[in-house]
């Protein structure tokens, strides 16, 4: 099973928090962290693929599966309460086509089921402030898609230049106060604000490309 970006779901109150950050560009949202409930997490759950390499765990998603209610509820206690810790991501190295390696990180299962949630619930603010030619890691949006939209906008162009730029090590060279300061614009609520903190200190555990 794959991961559904494009899904409909989506819960009455991050319904509300989607209408109130389109209707208030301005708003700093406080209290998001309520929205992440069991409900919430199975459909995260749901839309996290199944079929990736495990964490430092080792727990695949059949065995985490296996027992999904008291997972998720313990999951939940411990991400309201203070108490998860984000585990090391799982460091592999993998080739590229000019031959040199990408560090790649997996984190473990269970890390991808809360990151999903979260992801879901800053969705519903951040999805309104995106501009439609952004693409990248949005729901329902694909490097089709923006391939496509692409070749639409150079086919009217009629003359001009295409200015080709990237970041090299654009996630593992971004200040993480930067990203902190982004996300202040719009979101202050303690739990998810801890909870990303987390991440970005999470370890990192090397291991043999396979």
């Amino acid at each position: 099973m794959t991961e559904t970006k494009s899904s409909t779901f989506i819960s009455p109150g991050l319904q509300w928090v989607a209408r109130k950050a389109t209707e208030h560009p301005e708003w700093v949202f406080t209290t998001l962290a309520h929205h992440i409930d069991l409900d919430l997490l199975r459909e995260a759950f749901r839309r996290t693929r199944k079929d990736g390499a495990v964490g430092v765990d080792g727990v695949t998603a059949a065995e985490y599966e296996g027992d999904l209610e008291a997972n998720l509820q313990s999951l939940l206690d411990r991400a309201k309460s203070g108490l998860y810790r984000a585990p090391a991501v799982r460091r592999v190295h993998i080739p590229k086509g000019d031959g040199r390696m990408r560090p790649l990180g997996i984190p473990t299962f269970e890390d991808k089921v809360l990151q999903r949630a979260v992801v879901m619930v800053l969705e519903a603010v951040y999805e309104q402030d995106f501009l439609p030619c952004s693409f990248g890691f949005r729901p329902g949006r694909s490097a089709h898609d923006a391939l496509r939209t692409l070749r639409e906008g150079v086919m009217s162009l009629g003359g001009g230049y295409v200015v080709e730029a990237d970041i090299r090590d654009c996630f593992g060279t971004l200040a993480h106060h930067h990203l902190r300061e982004i996300l202040r614009q719009r979101m202050r609520d303690g739990v998810l604000t801890r909870l990303i903190g987390k991440w970005l200190n999470a370890g990192v555990l090397d291991a043999q490309c396979r």
